[in-house]
């Protein structure tokens, strides 16, 4: 009998490397790993001075208007006249307006006077009175023509900011707690450590070509003020019981497409070794991280299959050298604190926290605060991750008189819940990649909402995006909303798909989506109202939002029915 030969078994495809440096995968892998091989996008600054400043928009090299610029802090807006049904499917070259918008780090700096001035007057002077702030603590521009660009940066030199790797894959704005070094319940100020990172890495060509954006936060603050669970690497505030106080390492955050809150390591670390903790932490993101794929060029991705472990582990016997202090991680507090309203320093002046309307504030307003500070004595301001503003060292003499000035201006500092409460990002007003309207569709919710319900007594925040990047962090607002079109009547009009009962702190989690449940902008307002209603109708004592969202009936969430107002 003849046996019939046994085939061998097939051998297992070898698996495609991610990109990873480390592992000795250096050859680019798509278009933006090869712009960066070509040629340092920090070198492009000497090409904006000496060449496209001076003979104009026609003059860009294509590979440094769409890539390089960003590490300058600038983009190029979306022209006018493409609707949000053309955002993904016109080529970039034709959203690309001949304008940029332009990003200024604050980097949690208190900024003087000068400095606030100094940020309006670009506005009025280069960018059509735009100046918006960001959840990054960024004051962003638009309307920026290339030719002002050294102007505008000789401005920023002299009040000591910058836009230098503003965006790119690169160390983006840090976010610092607004009220460190002057709140009476700080554990420890963080803003040296800042400083000292940014001294010795931001312009570093050894950091200005990572994987992706990197995304830092510190705070000494209680309250966790700077959304440190959606950060690349975070540093927060902690007691050890021998050291005393110092920073947990957390790592791995980050929201858009693929949502993940950052993982704790349980670590002490003192302030002087925090920037040698961040070099190792971006150090492990620019060897290891995954370059094949943009989708998943995050560091997010890195822990999550690593797992927290094996990343402290690296950090500690391939970076650093030693080990770290283990301690348990902070207790993390209910929601998060803005710092809106009048507070005490610790040096008996008093802090006053203010609330534009999602972000948008202008050149003229920012010159209006310039002189307010100056005319009572004020030492400063600082941006906050909430789209706010700080105004740092009042006098207790002329609190009220500062309040009722900046009331005047267009800043309270005794908001609505609604505008305290509401973010909002670019949107397609200048961005390329939104497809629905934000800041202006903000502002009118906040409006209508006011009016609707003028007393809430409980706070409810509502993030605004004009697509899925969550730039305003559409999935830990309790009211998040993603801009798309939407079906209504037969023709796609401009919606949201809603996020509801998201959260940082102690009841941190992505908001929960329903079901092919979509909004129209023209329907935001009632919607808005009946989940609203139906929360304080069905609310047990003391429960947030987020917590009633996570337990409350499908269509009281949809708004398919509306309870009776709750007479309280």
């Amino acid at each position: 009998m003849t046996e019939t030969p046994t085939r061998p078994a097939p051998k297992p495809r070898p698996k495609r490397g991610e990109g990873q440096w480390a592992l000795g995968y250096r050859e680019p892998l798509n278009k933006n790993e090869q712009s960066k091989k070509d040629d340092n996008p920090l070198n492009v600054r000497g090409r904006i001075l000496s060449i496209y400043s001076k003979r104009g928009f026609d003059s860009i090299d294509p590979a440094d208007l769409r890539g390089r610029f960003r590490w300058m802090g600038l983009y190029t807006q979306r022209a006018p006249g493409f609707d949000g049904g053309k955002t993904a499917t016109v080529p970039e070259e034709e959203l690309d307006d001949r304008y940029f918008m332009l990003r200024v780090r604050s980097d949690g700096r208190l900024l003087s006077p000068a400095a606030v001035r100094a940020l309006g007057t670009i506005g009025q002077d280069f960018a059509r009175d735009t100046a918006d702030v960001t959840d990054r603590a960024n004051i962003q521009y638009h309307w920026i023509r290339i030719e002002d660009v050294p102007t505008i940066w000789e401005r920023l030199d002299e009040a000591g900011l910058s836009s230098l790797e503003a965006c790119g894959d690169s160390p983006r704005p840090f976010l610092g707690s607004p009220v460190a070094g002057v709140a009476t319940d700080e554990i420890i100020d963080g803003s040296p450590a800042l400083e000292e990172i940014y001294r010795r890495f931001i312009g570093n060509p050894d950091f200005s070509n990572l994987p992706r954006k990197f995304k830092t936060a510190v705070t000494g603050h209680p309250s966790h003020d700077v959304s440190p669970e959606t950060n690349d690497i975070s540093f927060v505030g902690t007691v050890h019981p021998e050291h005393g106080p110092g920073f947990d390492l957390w790592v791995g955050g980050g929201l858009s497409t693929n949502p993940m809150l950052a993982q704790k390591l349980g670590v002490w670390i003192p302030l002087d070794e925090v920037p040698d903790v961040w070099e190792g932490v971006a150090s492990i993101f620019r060897d290891y991280g995954y370059r094949r794929l943009r989708s998943r060029a995050r560091l997010k991705f890195l822990v999550a299959d690593w797992g927290v472990e094996k990343f402290r582990e690296v950090l500690e016997t391939e970076y650093l050298g030693r080990e770290l202090v283990s301690t348990p991680s902070p207790v993390s507090p209910v929601g998060h604190r803005d710092h809106i309203g009048v507070h005490e320093q610790k040096d008996g002046k008093l802090y006053v926290g203010v609330a534009p309307t999602a972000g948008r504030v202008s050149g003229t307003m920012l010159v209006q605060l310039a002189e307010l500070m100056d005319a009572h004595g004020i030492a400063g301001a600082r941006l906050t991750p909430y789209q706010k503003i700080v105004l740092i060292g009042v006098e207790p003499a002329v609190v009220e008189q500062v309040v009722e000035a900046l009331d005047v201006i267009g800043l309270s500092a005794r908001p609505s819940n609604w505008r305290r409460n509401t973010m909002a990002c670019t949107g397609i007003e200048f961005c390329k990649l939104a497809i629905v309207d934000t800041k202006e569709r903000a502002r009118r919710l906040v409006d209508s909402l006011e009016q609707r319900f003028p007393e809430l007594d409980t706070p409810i925040t509502v993030n605004v995006n004009g697509c899925p990047n969550a730039c305003a962090r559409t999935q830990v607002g309790d009211i998040g909303l993603k801009g798309q079109l939407v079906m209504h009547e037969g023709e796609q009009v401009e919606g949201f798909q809603v996020h509801l009962g998201g959260a940082t702190g102690l009841e941190a989690n992505f908001g929960r989506k329903l079901r092919a449940h979509k909004v129209t902008s023209a329907g935001l307002d009632d919607y808005i109202t009946t989940v609203v209603t139906n929360y304080l109708a069905d609310r047990t004592e003391a429960e947030t939002f987020s917590a009633w969202v996570h337990r409350a009936d499908e269509e009281l969430l949809r708004g398919e029915r509306q309870l009776a107002a709750s007479a309280s």
